[in-house]
């Protein structure tokens, strides 16, 4: 799943809603996070510190544990 954790990281509707997180792109990304298998895989890959930020930044509360 190397291919799909690259893609998340720079993940075009992710870009939009760094820019703009109302519009309908960037509440789609939010929304589509919460379920999205490529997500978790890049989520939990990253190191405990960066995972912390994405917490924080999109409000982000799943797979704590």
């Amino acid at each position: 799943m190397e291919s799909t954790t690259l893609k998340c990281g720079d993940c075009p509707l992710r870009a939009k809603y760094d820019r703009k997180p109302k519009s309908l792109a960037g509440r789609f990304w939010r929304w589509h996070i919460n379920f999205c298998p490529g997500w978790k895989a890049y989520f939990t890959s990253l190191a405990p510190e960066e995972k912390a930020q994405l917490r924080e930044k999109y409000s982000f509360k799943k797979y704590t544990g």
